[in-house]
């Protein structure tokens, strides 16, 4: 009993990390569209796209409106979004996206995060070339035919349609279309999961399992890092 308490102690601590987690990154990316564009959701997408994923990871509502105040402060911290490239193990990509306040910190401690797991931290420019920046929706895919809704949305923007392995559709545009896909959802009254800004690459590496192993501890490493909000690869 002792041994299985253990396993799902680890197993709780580890989806409160996630979900503290979370929630950081989603005040971080508060603070910044409110400083952008303004505390009204209505004349501000960035902000539109920070409720809904508060709401997709659990965010509680009184916690996001404390993070518009926070933002609408004087005294606040002003974060600035930073892309580091790198390669990980064996030859894969990695883009870091960072929100940070303290750029030299930052920098230090991704380079240490690429050295430590053999990695190389590269200069900007070296990596990104590999990816194409989408904007991605998540849907329901319950009672959706995927085909009917790829013919309603060519007009706004779509780039590519699919269904996740959970069954969900996910939806692409490119991430400058991003106002105009979500302005088609909502008019549609087709309620959005999670919207999100992403890096796609255009080619993955498969590895053998203990090389892929080897990636996913760096990447493990750099999301861990209280500055860093996403990070991206192109391993299959």
């Amino acid at each position: 009993m002792g041994r299985i308490f253990e396993v799902r102690k680890s197993s709780m601590f580890a989806r409160w990390d996630k979900m503290a987690k979370n929630f950081t990154r989603i005040g971080k990316e508060i603070a910044i569209a409110v400083k952008a564009s303004g505390p009204d959701p209505d004349n501000n997408p960035a902000l539109r796209r920070c409720y809904i994923n508060a709401k997709a990871c659990g965010m509680p509502k009184d916690r996001v409106e404390a993070a518009i105040k926070r933002a609408m402060g004087k005294d606040t911290s002003n974060y600035e979004e930073v892309m580091y490239e790198g390669y990980a193990p064996h030859g894969i990509a990695v883009l870091v996206e960072t929100a940070t306040d303290n750029p030299t910190r930052t920098v230090a401690n991704v380079r240490m995060h690429f050295t430590k797991g053999q990695g190389s931290l590269g200069t900007t420019g070296s990596v990104a070339f590999g990816f194409t920046h989408m904007a991605e929706f998540k849907i329901k895919g319950e009672g959706v035919n995927v085909d009917d809704l790829e013919f309603e949305l060519i007009d706004f923007g779509l780039e590519e349609i699919g269904e996740d392995a959970e069954g969900n559709v996910i939806i692409r545009t490119k991430f400058n279309e991003y106002g105009n896909m979500s302005k088609a959802l909502e008019e549609k009254k087709i309620e959005v999961m999670s919207a999100e800004l992403t890096w796609i690459p255009a080619n993955t590496m498969e590895l053998s399992e203990e090389q892929a192993n080897d990636v996913l501890k760096m990447v493990d490493h750099l999301e861990q890092d209280d500055d860093v909000q996403k990070v991206y690869h192109n391993l299959k």
